[in-house]
């Protein structure tokens, strides 16, 4: 039987990568998935894929970091599926491993904006949804460079720290009333985020000591595998928790 038969996913940053790669396969799972991104042109790539197989998908073009946009973004998933079931907060940007004193207002706002703004953007309007229907899963895609400091520029480290404590929080809040919320920490993943990163030379010869123990890089789709684990009922004992998908990277 299908793990997500009939549930309503909403997966930010579907457009590409890992939230292309989960999209996908929560939809051959069963569940009606909402791809949303920022890009039309890679939605309508990955809406087509799904309904080609069979599946259910509805695109919403948005800015994870714009409160309004997100709002809209629920209130379609409501309008057209009347449940939010999952949410996969995978939305995320890089900060070109910029130091901490080279790291203008401008970086800064637009890092947070994205991975951490827009975690707690979507979580703060699914989780009346939740509490309505007393069940919901809360994914929220993380990364090594939340857990150590040498994988990224003091911004991205810092928004990946947050969205672990923001998880960590939401989990034990809601425990008692079947909500459970967990992050994924993947290690290096085959995906587009870094195609226009212009590294830092001093930030990239930092944060490559942190790199030089990394086995393999990841596929998307390993990561993927790893959501429909932590979204489906096999993981329903797993709350609060920071699922590290790397390869044994940081067990070095």
């Amino acid at each position: 039987m299908k793990k997500l038969m009939n549930k309503t996913a909403v997966v930010t940053g579907a457009g590409s990568g890992i939230g292309k790669a989960i999209a996908e396969l929560f939809a051959r799972e069963g569940a009606n998935v909402v791809v949303a991104d920022l890009h039309p042109e890679h939605i309508d790539l990955v809406v087509k894929a799904i309904t080609a197989s069979g599946g259910k998908a509805l695109g919403v073009v948005f800015d994870v970091s714009s409160e309004t946009d997100v709002a809209r973004l629920v209130e379609m998933t409501l309008k057209n599926f009347k449940t939010l079931d999952i949410l996969v907060n995978n939305a995320g940007v890089m900060d070109d491993f910029m130091p901490v004193e080279k790291i203008s207002d401008e970086l800064w706002n637009k890092v947070m904006g994205v991975n951490l703004n827009g975690t707690f953007y979507t979580c703060r309007l699914a989780v009346p949804i939740m509490l309505n229907q007393s069940s919901g899963v809360i994914i929220n895609v993380a990364s090594v460079g939340g857990l150590f400091g040498t994988r990224a520029g003091a911004a991205y480290t810092a928004s990946k720290h947050a969205v672990i404590g923001l998880t960590k929080n939401i989990g034990f809040m809601y425990a008692k009333n079947g909500i459970r919320c967990n992050a994924i920490a993947p290690g290096g993943v085959n995906t587009n985020i870094g195609a226009d990163m212009k590294p830092d030379s001093f930030g990239m010869e930092r944060g490559m000591l942190g790199m030089a123990t990394m086995p393999r890089m990841g596929e998307p789709e390993e990561i993927a595998n790893a959501a429909l684990f932590l979204a489906s009922a096999d993981a329903s004992f797993v709350n609060a928790a920071v699922l590290t998908v790397d390869g044994g990277w940081t067990a070095s």
